[in-house]
């Protein structure tokens, strides 16, 4: 069974969801594969625990601090390629940018090969199912584009603003995915 709650925050109304231990998604209303992977209908439910510990987790978050990955029991629902991505990015440090040829390159060395798509690794970014906590928006193009936020640019940009991330070599693309 799994459980909903929502939590009011800075870049919007977020979803969690809890399979009653873990937390296994978090998306910002209105985000692209909003609970896509949850495999069946959600039960609204305050009252868990996890939802508490990330809802404080969140707080901190949103007020500046830089509260560590691993204080939540994260549980994302999806295969072995999109968890080795998802991986990565939860060790993408606080207020950094890193990019999906990047992330490639880690991936193909994690996975024994010469080399990855960057655009089977932007597939795993784009599906991250625990956003803002599993920091998929601090992935940008290697042209410093800030590009494939399925949260939408401007929350993109608020969050590694709050971050306090140095974007001055970063700019919003004219067009793509992420607008």
């Amino acid at each position: 069974m799994y459980y909903s709650t929502n939590y009011q925050s800075p870049v919007g109304t977020l979803t969690l969801a809890s399979d009653g231990d873990n937390l296994v998604g978090l998306w910002i209303e209105g985000q692209k594969y909003h609970g896509n992977t949850i495999p069946e209908e959600m039960t609204e439910k305050d009252d868990i625990p996890v939802f508490k510990t990330t809802k404080n987790w969140l707080d901190r978050y949103f007020a500046g601090g830089n509260p560590a990955i691993s204080e939540l029991p994260l549980a994302p629902i999806g295969g072995e390629f999109r968890q080795g991505v998802w991986s990565i990015l939860c060790e993408i440090p606080y207020g950094e940018v890193i990019t999906y040829g990047d992330i490639a390159k880690k991936m193909a060395v994690k996975m024994n090969k010469t080399r990855m798509s960057s655009q089977a690794v932007g597939g795993a970014v784009g599906h991250n199912p625990i956003s803002i906590i599993i920091p998929c928006h601090r992935v940008v193009g290697s042209n410093g584009s800030l590009t494939g936020y399925g949260g939408g640019i401007g929350t993109k940009v608020k969050l590694l603003e709050l971050e306090h991330v140095d974007m001055s070599r970063l700019f919003v693309p004219k067009k793509g995915t992420a607008l």
